[in-house]
């Protein structure tokens, strides 16, 4: 075997330990990545985040002390919307730790009503998700000339006498209602709501609330 031979055997063998021992390596991360990935902790839903069920009762967002259901006679046409939480019937578990679980509650004359939205309140008491459908904030101001609620965000303005319509800013769509019953003289939630919280995922744009 001459020398030239001798080298170029040499050289193969070296070029091989190192894909070798860069294949391994190259393996080793991709393992490592593959068992960090693994051990990541999983979020988990905790009580005070699981989503509003029908039969939950609808207690005062505002305060603090033991949670405060709401009774229909607390309640007056002409004031400004309040603030709710579902309060599981069960476990008197809040579920104030999900934004999404926002209801507002509000009182009109039955008469000033749409029928479809009266169908679904009781005595005048309707309620809607709080999420505003534009970017997600809390719908959380009245404005009382109009009896309407406004999200301070950007200025959306909703009429919820007329199923939550937009009569003022940027919400592409009205807020859901939600259906109440009352029981034991508390307001209960009969239903889901009545459509998608917050705000809708478009296709090739993608929005957080």
């Amino acid at each position: 075997m001459d020398e030239r031979e001798i080298r170029l055997r040499t050289s193969r063998r070296r070029l091989f330990l190192k894909t070798a021992i860069g294949t391994g390596i190259g393996l080793s991360l991709v393992s490592a990545f593959y068992v960090g990935a693994s051990l990541r902790p999983k979020q988990e839903v905790t009580p005070d985040k699981e989503p509003l069920k029908p039969g939950d009762i609808l207690v005062y967002a505002q305060g603090g002390g033991e949670p405060k259901p709401i009774r229909p006679e607390e309640l007056k046409p002409g004031d400004p919307f309040l603030l709710a939480y579902p309060m599981d019937p069960k476990t008197k578990v809040v579920k104030s730790g999900e934004a999404k679980n926002t209801v507002l509650v509000v009182r009109y004359p039955p008469e000033e009503l749409a029928p479809e939205v009266a169908s679904h309140g009781v005595e005048g008491i309707v309620a809607f998700s709080a999420v505003c459908t534009h970017l997600g904030c809390i719908i959380s101001q009245w404005v009382g000339d109009k009896k309407a609620g406004l999200c301070p965000c950007h200025g959306g303005v909703y009429d919820f006498a007329q199923g939550a319509r937009i009569i003022a800013g940027p919400p592409p769509r009205p807020v859901p209602q939600l259906p109440l019953k009352v029981e034991d003289g508390v307001l209960v939630a009969a239903g889901e709501f009545l459509g998608e919280v917050g705000v809708k995922a478009e296709a090739g744009f993608c929005r957080h609330v």
